[in-house]
């Protein structure tokens, strides 16, 4: 079990408990917390007017709601807000939209009855899912409408994914014993104000985007060896005199993996010997810029990546609700921490930082496709007979199709707002479009480099160069050779692609 509510929820807390489904236990003093806020905020907001609590929502808090028509206040909220279209979130998405909810509500800012967050940890320990669709929020009073779907599930309401299975909330409660919550004074906002939807997305990009940082550091030392590199673009020496930590630190990386290496080539040995007398040069002097520039390219990749886990990491042991609950100073404040900038801006970053990994990885790929440019391999690393077989022409046309998506898709959501909610909402953050983009853009990426990763694989059998590769590459080439093994006449690929897809998605590399 992991105990919520004693200390700030770091990113390991958030893997056991989204990615490997660790349970959750509420602490005494997160409990405390909650049940202090809800009974100041009864009594306080007896003879008030707060808005949410006895006004309507948005442009309409002009109206004042009787006392009759408070509960169902909140009932109207859930139920007309679960206006969400598209396809239903994947359940990973849901879970770590609950546990950002959860974490906001135990810090005790948001007036809500115990009930709502032993709910949510009844939900997440029994892998209850409300059904949660993409579309519908524009990130300014956070994710109104894919909580609205998790409110919904939570009132018993909805639809959920329970045991692998799409079906009625209701149906769920009656096979698990639980009971929906009850409304009593702000549970309705207190669920739907906020910005867990696009901050347990974002997390969940931002492992992912880690992953594929890994990889593509592994597949950059491979085509180094492969094409027989000069060792001193990943030099301490040279990478140092540049002051950026995430440079550094790939070409650290790079010099780790390649440290044993019989395949890169040293300038004292052939070019700095004085005895090079060649009028025209039949190796390169230098590489091409998918080669020896990796610690540059990649190292800004890694910084935002760095960043968007800071930024996160902050948002969700934040109150990002509205308005704020403070116990402490016997206040109600109402403010705009639902808005969701920091993490659209940070989603924006981060699907950058991994298209252009992409790009890296699609350049690559071409460097090994064209006989022209590396002049060692055959075209398309074809390990059969030229002409007669096609090696992997095909699953280069695939990789440059789902690197074209990801420049597309590249495109700012931070900056595309739209006013919407009769001009009250006139500066809004599209935070989860954001994270959602990224989410397909860090799968697109998985796939180019699963091709690459098959590319690169058939040049070093076609080299008969398995013995020369450092210790640790050549321990990761053995495992991905399992997964794919040597091929030479032409099949379909299509399965190996989805193969090492989702081994290199399970099996990050630890640089």
């Amino acid at each position: 079990m992991i105990i919520l509510g004693e200390k700030p929820l770091d990113i390991q807390d958030f893997k056991q408990v989204v990615l490997q489904k660790h349970g959750v236990e509420i602490s005494v003093k997160a409990r405390e917390r909650v049940v202090r806020s809800f009974n100041f905020l009864k009594d306080f907001s007896s003879d008030k007017v707060i808005y949410g609590i006895n006004t309507g929502f948005g442009p309409m808090a002009q109206y004042r709601i009787s006392d009759k028509d408070l509960k169902q206040l909140q009932y109207n909220l859930i139920r007309s807000h679960a206006a969400g279209s598209g396809n239903a979130l994947d359940t990973i998405y849901v879970r770590a939209t609950m546990l950002a909810r959860l974490n906001t509500l135990l810090l005790g800012y948001s007036g809500v009855h115990i009930g709502v967050v032993d709910q949510l940890a009844a939900y997440l320990n029994n892998g209850i899912y409300p059904v949660i669709f993409e579309h519908g929020g524009v990130g300014a009073s956070g994710d109104l409408v894919q909580l609205s779907h998790l409110a919904l599930g939570l009132i018993g309401e909805g639809e959920a994914i329970f045991e692998g299975k799409r079906q009625e909330m209701s149906e769920v409660l009656r096979k698990t014993g639980l009971k929906p919550i009850e409304i009593y004074i702000r549970e309705g906002l207190g669920l739907l104000n906020g910005t867990s939807t696009m901050t347990g997305i974002g997390l969940v990009n931002m492992l992912n985007a880690r992953k594929l940082y890994s990889w593509a550091v592994f597949a950059s030392s491979m085509i180094n060896q492969v094409v027989e590199s000069y060792d001193d673009h990943i030099s301490k020496e040279l990478n140092t005199v540049k002051k950026h930590l995430g440079q550094n630190t790939t070409a650290n990386y790079l010099r780790d993996l390649l440290e044993d290496s019989k395949l890169l080539k040293k300038r004292e040995d052939k070019l700095f010997n004085g005895l090079n007398g060649e009028k025209v040069f039949s190796e390169k002097v230098q590489e091409y810029y998918s080669l020896r520039c990796v610690p540059q390219i990649l190292g800004p990749v890694l910084e935002t990546i760095d960043n968007s886990c800071n930024v996160l990491i902050n948002e969700i042991n934040s109150v990002n609700d509205n308005p704020i609950i403070d116990v402490e100073n016997k206040n109600v404040y109402h403010g705009g921490n639902f808005h969701g900038d920091y993490v659209s801006f940070e989603m924006d970053k981060l699907k950058l930082g991994i298209t252009k990994l992409s790009m890296l990885m699609e350049r690559q790929l071409n460097f090994l496709m064209n006989n022209k440019l590396n002049e060692i391999l055959p075209p398309f690393v074809n390990l059969g007979v030229l002409g007669l077989n096609l090696g992997i022409q095909g699953m280069q046309f695939t990789a440059t199709s789902t690197v074209a998506e990801n420049q597309t898709l590249s495109n700012s959501m931070y900056v595309h707002s739209i006013p919407n909610n009769n001009d009250n909402q006139d500066v809004v953050s599209m935070g989860t479009n954001s994270a959602l983009m990224t989410a397909k853009v860090i799968s697109n990426t998985f796939e180019v480099l699963s091709i690459h990763i098959i590319a690169i694989l058939q040049a070093v059998d076609y080299l008969n160069a398995t013995d020369k590769l450092s210790m640790a590459t050549k321990d990761i080439f053995k495992r991905l050779r399992e997964i794919v093994p040597v091929f030479v006449e032409d099949d379909m690929r299509y399965k190996d692609i989805q193969k090492m897809r989702d081994y290199i998605f399970t099996n990050p590399i630890e640089l």
